[in-house]
């Protein structure tokens, strides 16, 4: 007696069909589980006997021999509890075989048979659509996200007869429809507002160019300046996410089971800032079963790195490639796991260990070796790739009591929103996004300056002896303040303005 079930596993934030076949055959009582299962797979077997006894159904006292094919796929979690149970009562007879090629199964089973959640059901359900599949059959407590995936059935359960019942059609189950323009209402009102800000003009003004391009920024200052303040306010900012942007990053967070029970679907850009001792594991991903890290939860969002030097220096070399590249490959001997990581890194950092390096109200005690020391944590390449550095002075007294208030967050948004507007036209077509992500062609095409914005940019470029990178980023943050303008040429005091954010270059030349 054989019979087959359709599941799934996922292999990095994707999702791939798995089979499950069940043999039932003359021999001693046992139940087998192949095809490269984990230890939680392995496991599943008394899961899985319990369950079906306690929902009373009679377990075969023969030789059981379950295999997920493909073999070569290493399967994880206890989501293959359901199909494996649902095969042998397949291959009892119990079960009418005709629905069963027709939806994925997934879910944890309880010894009293009930079904738990599981993760990454969003990346199955857009898995069936792409196999021309009926539908998913899922614990209930997952609708939500599988849900938001059209044109997919969503079969909700809590119970292992339940899913039986709706198999042999005695039980009829509604889909489960998602509303998505709710959930992207959901995506909530940012709480901090640029309108709070008291002072740093210069530094807002740097924030707003760095959001319209999607720029990575660095900002120094002494303790206490505001650096972590106007950071923690990037989002009120930034553009509303796309649907496809909004897939993506749910993704990452369902694979991780993050996902809330009320917020199947991530509509607001996510804010990550992970503190100083993580590892590279923890920022970037890995471990022995492959996990997303820290820059990949930040995908199409922020990632904020406080007190940027007290990271450890291997740590922060780790993020050269997936901020150059927008994703992350972890290999290890049997797999290659590939996860997004299209990211705006914002960074915060004093001047130096004391933090009052040219203050003119506190006197700084590091010596110029200190110094040194302290900056030398954060490599060239690295900072070659941070498009904006700009201090942010401390505040006067003048301005911090000043009553009025200044310009907020609703009017910067509009502006930024208008600016990727703008470059949504431009790049249609293409993969990229946004002016940070502009290739070498698109720089030559979309970054043409006028006759004395060459020559500034020429004069700079030989006296601070900028590299190849540095130079580019000058012309795509260009190429953004020229869009926040509203022009569409680049013009000298664009290049101006975007030199002036490239305060560490000035002062190595």
């Amino acid at each position: 007696m054989l019979a087959k079930v359709l599941s799934s596993a996922l292999v990095g934030i994707d999702a791939i069909l798995i089979d499950v076949e069940v043999d039932i055959a003359q021999g001693l009582p046992q139940l087998a589980t192949v095809g490269l299962p984990d230890n939680a797979v392995k496991e599943s077997k008394d899961r899985v006997k319990a369950a079906l006894k306690n929902s009373g159904y009679d377990f075969p006292n023969r030789k059981i021999t379950v295999n997920l094919a493909p073999a070569d796929v290493k399967k994880e979690g206890a989501s293959f509890d359901l199909p494996i149970s649902i095969g042998i009562l397949a291959a009892t007879g119990a079960i009418r075989e005709e629905q069963l090629q027709r939806y994925i199964l997934l879910g944890e089973l309880s010894l009293d048979g009930g079904v738990k959640p599981v993760r990454g059901c969003l990346s199955v359900a857009v898995a069936a659509r792409e196999a021309g599949l009926s539908g998913i059959i899922i614990p209930a407590e997952n609708v939500a996200e599988g849900g938001v995936v059209e044109g997919v059935e969503v079969i909700g359960v809590t119970d292992l007869s339940q899913v039986v019942g709706f198999l042999n059609g005695q039980v009829e189950i509604a889909p489960y429809r998602a509303d998505i323009a709710a959930l992207f209402s959901q995506g909530g009102e940012a709480g901090d507002d640029f309108c709070e800000v008291k002072g740093q003009e210069h530094a807002k003004r740097a924030l707003e160019v760095a959001a319209a391009g999607s720029h990575n920024l660095l900002m120094i200052g002494p303790p206490g300046s505001g650096k972590t303040m106007l950071a923690r306010r990037i989002p009120s900012i930034l553009p509303p996410m796309l649907f496809e942007e909004a897939i993506e990053t749910t993704k990452v967070y369902s694979v991780m089971g993050l996902l809330e029970r009320d917020h199947a679907l991530i509509s607001s850009r996510p804010f990550r800032s992970p503190h100083h001792t993580i590892s590279d594991v923890g920022l970037i991903g890995g471990s022995n079963t492959p996990k997303p890290g820290e820059v990949s939860l930040s995908h199409n969002g922020v990632l904020f790195l406080d007190e940027l030097p007290e990271f450890k220096k291997h740590v922060l070399e780790v993020l050269r490639q997936p901020m150059e590249d927008g994703r992350v490959t972890i290999s290890r001997a049997l797999s290659s796991v590939t996860y997004p990581s299209r990211i705006m890194l914002v960074a915060a950092m004093n001047p130096c260990p004391c933090g009052y390096l040219a203050d003119p109200v506190h006197l700084c005690s590091c010596t110029p070796l200190m110094i040194q020391r302290y900056r030398s944590r954060i490599s060239g390449p690295l900072l070659d790739r941070i498009d904006i550095h700009i201090e942010v002075p401390a505040v006067k007294y003048r301005e911090l009591s000043d009553r009025g208030e200044s310009e907020g967050s609703v009017e910067i948004a509009a502006r930024v929103a208008r600016s990727h507007e703008v470059q949504k036209e431009r790049f249609k077509g293409t993969k990229v996004r946004c002016n940070a992500q502009m290739t070498a062609r698109m720089i030559r095409k979309f970054c043409e300056t006028d006759a004395a914005g060459s020559r500034m940019l020429e004069v700079v470029t030989d006296r601070l002896g900028l590299s190849a990178r540095s130079y580019t980023r000058i012309l795509k943050v260009a190429r953004s303040i020229a869009d926040l303008d509203g022009s569409e040429s680049i013009k000298e005091h664009h290049i101006s303005e975007a030199i002036q954010y490239r305060s560490l270059d000035r002062k190595t030349g």
